[in-house]
């Protein structure tokens, strides 16, 4: 025989709550989901997203519902654009009674990448994330690259007879946009003021073409915010930029730092 209970389950998190604080984010973290990424070919590529998604919570509720941002992310579409991604940030804001919301996705994304002697062709993966706010009503978002470069110290060359010290870099450009922009358009932009890019597979040809381009193009740390600064200046789709470079010193045990920010509607 079969009983059936007619008392409602609770809905603790609606609940009322007397301490009268209210909280700015709250929601979920480390949150993996698959995701088909456009990119600059024509193409689409299938990969896995981190995501954390956050709403505010007022002081007069005790909590959120948890389960909406999972089911959010499961009722979407598994192709993400820009203009998916802010819909579903907004998705987020009225499913969960907010003003305000918060999501970052962070996922590999890849390059294929021909070496500059040989031809031959490998892939480079970088670490990307989009960031979108919904602060009452108007969503923003921000998107952030880190493209890993070759760095030659100018000081070095200048003063050794034999060679230069380098290392492996990681620019990180944070943007924000008035017009869509490709993420290949950023490390684009990012590689060609380095010392020298970097490739996933290169020949001996290859080799000695990279070595002798960083050798013939030092660059300091600051050099590299700068130069790369100026080129985001001067592009016209870029409304906020946020450029930072650490160097992994081959010589030293730590590492060089710099970054530049500039609002360019702020100016």
């Amino acid at each position: 025989m079969t009983t059936h209970c007619d008392t409602p389950i609770a809905d603790v998190q609606n609940s009322a709550d007397s301490r009268q604080i209210a909280i700015n984010k709250v929601g979920i973290k480390d949150i993996r989901h698959p995701v088909r990424v456009l990119d600059r070919s024509g193409g689409e590529q299938h990969t896995i997203a981190n995501f954390n998604m956050y709403v505010n919570l007022p002081h007069n509720f005790k909590g959120t519902h948890m389960s909406r941002f999972v089911e959010i992310l499961n009722q979407r579409e598994r192709e993400l654009s820009v203009k998916s991604f802010k819909e579903m940030l907004s998705e987020m804001v009225v499913r969960l009674e907010a003003e305000n919301g918060h999501i970052e996705m962070e996922f590999p994304y890849f390059v294929n990448k021909k070496a500059p002697e040989s031809g031959v062709e490998s892939l480079m993966d970088y670490d990307v994330t989009f960031i979108g706010e919904m602060l009452h009503g108007q969503p923003e978002l921000t998107v952030k690259v880190i493209v890993p470069v070759t760095s030659l110290c100018p000081c070095s060359k200048k003063i050794a007879d034999r060679g230069a010290h380098n290392q492996r870099s990681h620019v990180t450009v944070t943007v924000r946009t008035n017009t869509f922009v490709w993420i290949e358009d950023i490390i684009d932009l990012v590689e060609k003021q380095a010392s020298c890019e970097l490739f996933g597979l290169l020949k001996r040809p290859d080799e000695k073409y990279v070595t002798e381009r960083a050798y013939d193009n030092p660059k300091f740390v600051e050099d590299m915010v700068r130069d790369i600064a100026v080129q985001l200046n001067n592009d016209k789709r870029i409304t906020y930029y946020m450029v930072e470079s650490e160097n992994f010193e081959s010589i030293h045990n730590h590492s060089a730092y710099a970054l530049i920010e500039k609002d360019k509607v702020a100016g």
